[in-house]
């Protein structure tokens, strides 16, 4: 579904934040990125949907190369992209439901987008997102009065609306307690089961990833240092990946 050649992102001052990387990913995978902060996972996930440009290298997907498509096919593609920030990305004095409904915004006419007016069926289909992520007796409240979760349920519920074929995940946990953020990631594992939609997901802790991957990728200075199973990642693995001074709870 998913095909990177040799991808490589230089920022001025001469950063390499991604630096020759080259992967497959195969449809209906739950892949997992993981890596210390600085690691290029943010950036390789950026560069998938050309938030970031890509210095050098070429990206597929479904055999089409998004990065030579031009700004209106960049859009059209970017439909079937779904995607899910840390810091969740709402509209925060906007409703809940008017959040969800913005996951629409690129099927509908300019003069619709601009007055905020939607056909029908889409405040069906964002009613039925809410019920889905546990959360649609919110709907008429404002996104600022929810707690993390919640609004992270409510951007997962918006980037579904796009009925995407590749959802990426920028650290989607990275700002919730423990519980919580198993709440989130297993409404990513139901999504990626139950629909069929592929999943990105860059996380910082191994023991999230050993639960909830199909495959684990680990990146260091922008570089693949481990590609395969959760279950492969051993202490010696783990130190490489994270350095000595790893805490060693996350692989017990």
């Amino acid at each position: 579904m998913l095909r990177i050649e040799h991808l490589t992102k230089v920022f001025p001052g001469g950063v390499v934040a991604v630096d020759d990387l080259s992967v497959i990913v195969a449809d209906g995978e739950f892949l997992v990125i993981i890596g210390l902060s600085g690691s290029g996972k943010s950036t390789l996930l950026r560069c998938v949907n050309r938030l970031v440009e890509p210095t050098s290298g070429k990206i597929f997907l479904d055999d089409v190369e998004v990065t030579r498509l031009s700004p209106a096919r960049l859009r059209e593609t970017r439909k079937e992209i779904g995607m899910i920030f840390q810091q969740f990305n709402l509209v925060r004095r906007s409703s809940v439901l008017t959040n969800v409904l913005t996951g629409r915004l690129g099927t509908v006419s300019s003069w619709q987008s601009a007055v905020g007016r939607f056909p029908l069926q889409d405040y069906h289909r964002a009613y039925a997102n809410l019920e889905r992520v546990g959360i649609v007796e919110k709907a008429y409240q404002r996104a600022d009065t929810l707690s993390g979760g919640q609004q992270q349920r409510v951007a997962i519920a918006r980037a579904l609306m796009q009925e995407p074929k590749l959802m990426l995940a920028d650290e989607p946990v990275a700002s919730l307690d423990p519980a919580t953020s198993h709440s989130v990631m297993k409404y990513l594992e139901e999504i990626n089961r139950q629909d069929g939609i592929t999943v990105l997901c860059n996380l910082h802790f191994l023991s999230l990833a050993r639960r909830y991957a199909t495959r684990v990728i680990a990146l260091k200075a922008g570089r693949i240092v481990f590609d395969g199973l959760p279950r492969d990642i051993d202490r010696d693995r783990f130190r490489e990946i994270y350095g000595e001074e790893a805490v060693e709870v996350e692989i017990a």
